[in-house]
């Protein structure tokens, strides 16, 4: 499967933030700070609802 971004929705906030699917880091809600995607040294491992795939 190829690298793509996807809009993910943070299940403690309802805040939309557009991520990378195979992040370096564990990526954070801007607004409230929750993990949003763990990095895994792979595809990350999304703790939220993912919204959209954006090519």
């Amino acid at each position: 499967m190829a690298s793509e971004f996807v809009k993910i929705k943070c299940a403690d906030c309802g805040n939309e933030q557009i991520v990378f699917s195979k992040p370096a880091t564990t990526v954070t809600c801007t607004v409230c700070g929750a993990t949003l995607v763990k990095s895994t040294g792979g595809k990350g491992d999304i703790k939220g609802e993912v919204l959209e795939v954006l090519n």
